[in-house]
């Protein structure tokens, strides 16, 4: 009797671990698919917000023809003012080792200097915001990081400037 037991007790350890196995990819590719939900509203969110406009390099200067692979790689293109002179950070590699909740921290209470529009990024929901972050976390690393900040009253840094008033 204890064989017809164990052989039991062993097709239903067997079925168990064949059952979970399939649940487990079912609820994969269920999440799979939402990532990629989450991930291409990321990348509408990233255009429609204007991302791109600084934060990838020759985006406005070329009406937003360039390769997808170079977004959100920072640009060299400084933007000087009373403030110094800063320049559009690679979110790509700002991102790459920020949770999704430190992501959503940081764009809930960052105050960067000018130009970035910090006040529309606090607005965005929270959604939103993890959207943006699991799009531009899809891109991968990319690109270097952009120049540093120059204060106010030191050299002018070479390269191209937006000049603003003041």
């Amino acid at each position: 009797m204890a064989r017809p037991v164990r052989r039991v007790a062993r097709a239903t350890a067997v079925l168990t671990v064949l059952l979970s196995s399939a649940l487990a990819g079912a609820q994969t590719a269920s999440s799979q698919k939402a990532d990629k939900g989450e991930i291409q509203r990321g990348r509408y969110l990233v255009m429609v917000a204007g991302c791109n406009d600084c934060h990838t390099p020759g985006y406005a200067a070329k009406n937003g023809e360039v390769d997808e692979k170079l977004w959100l790689t920072g640009d060299a293109l400084g933007w000087s003012g009373p403030w110094g002179t800063t320049y559009p950070v690679n979110l790509r590699l700002f991102m790459a080792d920020m949770s999704k909740q430190q992501w959503v921290k940081h764009a809930r209470t960052m105050t960067p200097r000018p130009p970035m529009p910090w006040f529309n990024v606090r607005p965005m929901t929270d959604a939103d915001l993890k959207a943006i972050y699991a799009y531009t976390r899809s891109l991968g690393r990319g690109g270097d990081p952009a120049p540093a900040f120059v204060p106010p009253g030191a050299n002018k840094p070479g390269g191209p400037l937006v000049q603003f008033p003041g």
